[in-house]
C-alpha cells in the first residue's frame, strides 16, 4: 500500500525498516521505533482516525539510509478508541513501554492533543523531565471548546505534575495573547519568538539537548512549506525545520519526539507529508553524529575552561569531537549551553540561561 505496489530500491528507507506487516517486527535490536497515531478529535473532526501517519511513511519510506549505525523499527498505528480519552491512554501505554525498553519513539500524530500521551508515557518513572514544544501557538485558550487549543494548561499544571522546565520554541507574537506570555514567564518557563529562532537557531541547540522530550505542530512552519497545514504565512523554513530535527537527534536525553497538525485532506501534492519526512531524516543523521559524543566524565575529549563572572567560579567543556559547550552550575551539575554563553561569561557577564538555571534550582 505505502509504496503503491512499486516495492522499494535497494538502500530506501522502506527496504530497510522492520515494519508491521504480517507480523509485529522484532524490536530487539532497534534503536528508534515509529508509532503512527492519527486521533485527531482533539481538533473538533467527527472522524476519529486521519490519514497522516501513513501519507507521511509513503514520503519517508523512499528517501535512502545513510546511517548504518542506527536501527529502525515501526510498529503501525494505534487503532482509534471510542473516544479521544482511550486513544491518549492506548498511545500512553505504548510508548511508556517502547521507552522503558530503552527505544526513542518517534510519534506521526494526529492533533497536538497527543502530547498529552506522550508526556503521560514519563509519569510511571517518577521524574520530572524537561520538555519542548515546537509550535506558532501557546495552547492556552481556555475559552476554546478544542482540546489541541488548550491541552497545554493540564500538561504545565495538572496534578501530577512532572515538568520541571518547558521551553516553547517558534511562536508567533500576533497568534499570542500578551498575557499567556507573562503567565509563561512568571512560571519561569523559556519562551522563544521566531524570529529569535531564525536568526540565532544555533542557540536552540543547548535547549534540545537539555529536553527530554519534543513535541512539535507543523503550524510552526511557513505555509509555504507545508501549505494547507500552517496558519501563518510566516514562520520556520523547511530548513530550519530540518536543522531543529537535527538538533533533538543530537540531544542524549530526548527519547520521544512526537510530529503533529499533519492534515492530509488539507495537503497540496503531498508536499507537507515530503517535508516532514525530510524532517524525520535529520533526526536519524543528529542521532548518528550524537553518538558519537563522549561521556562528560572522559576528560581527555573535551577541552576544559575555568573561568570567574560575577564573583562566580565555573568551569565550561567543550567537545573536540562536536564543538558542542556545556557550563557547570554552582551545585556542580553541568548544563548545555552554547559558544555565546562562553563568551559572555569570559566578559564577566553571566549569561542568562545560567541565571534562568539558577532561578528554577
Amino acid at each position: 500500500m505505502l509504496s503503491d505496489d512499486g516495492g522499494y530500491k535497494d538502500k530506501q528507507m522502506g527496504s530497510v525498516i522492520k515494519m508491521y506487516a504480517e507480523e509485529f517486527p522484532e524490536l530487539d535490536d532497534a534503536d528508534i521505533v515509529f508509532v503512527g497515531c492519527g486521533e485527531q478529535r482533539g481538533y473538533g473532526l467527527h472522524h476519529a482516525a486521519s490519514q497522516a501517519p501513513d501519507e507521511i511513511r509513503k514520503a519517508f519510506y523512499k528517501l535512502y539510509y545513510w546511517h548504518n549505525d542506527l536501527n529502525i523499527a515501526d510498529v503501525g498505528n494505534i487503532q482509534a478508541g471510542a473516544n479521544l480519552g482511550d486513544s491518549i491512554a492506548a498511545l500512553k501505554t505504548v510508548v511508556h513501554a517502547l521507552t522503558n525498553d530503552g527505544k526513542t519513539v518517534i510519534i506521526l500524530g494526529g492533533s497536538h492533543d497527543l502530547t498529552l500521551a506522550q508526556y503521560q508515557s514519563y509519569f510511571s518513572n517518577q521524574k520530572s523531565i524537561e520538555a519542548t514544544s515546537i509550535d506558532a501557538l501557546i495552547d492556552l485558550d481556555m475559552d476554546s471548546v478544542y482540546r489541541a487549543e488548550n491541552f497545554l494548561m493540564e500538561m504545565l499544571t495538572g496534578e501530577p505534575n512532572f515538568i520541571r522546565h518547558y521551553n516553547h520554541i517558534g511562536f508567533q507574537s500576533y497568534y499570542v495573547h500578551p498575557k499567556m506570555l507573562e503567565t509563561m514567564d512568571k512560571l519561569r518557563f523559556d519562551c522563544f519568538r521566531v524570529g529569535h529562532v531564525k536568526e540565532t537557531i544555533e542557540e536552540m541547540e543547548p535547549v534540545l539537548r537539555n529536553s527530554r522530550m519534543l513535541s512539535v505542530d507543523i503550524s510552526a512552519i511557513a505555509s509555504g512549506y507545508v501549505p494547507g497545514n500552517s496558519p501563518s504565512p510566516n514562520g520556520l523554513s523547511g530548513e530550519d525545520a530540518c536543522v531543529l530535527m537535527q538538533y533533538a537527534g543530537m540531544s542524549p536525553n530526548i527519547n520521544t519526539i512526537g510530529i503533529y497538525g499533519y492534515r492530509p485532506e488539507l495537503d497540496v501534492n503531498a508536499q507537507s507529508a515530503r517535508q516532514i519526512s525530510q524532517m524525520l531524516w535529520y533526526i536519524f543523521d543528529g542521532r548518528s553524529r550524537g553518538n558519537r559524543e563522549a561521556a562528560l566524565d572522559e576528560k581527555e575529549s573535551f577541552n576544559e575552561y575555568h573561568l570567574a563572572f560575577a564573583e562566580v567560579d565555573t568551569t565550561f567543556l567543550q567537545s573536540k569531537k562536536t564543538g558542542r559547550w556545556w557550563m557547570q552550575l554552582p551545585d556542580k551539575s553541568f548544563i548545555a549551553c552554547s559558544f555565546k554563553d562562553y563568551m559572555l561569561a569570559s566578559s564577566n557577564e553571566i549569561p542568562e540561561r545560567w541565571l534562568r538555571a539558577q532561578e528554577r534550582s
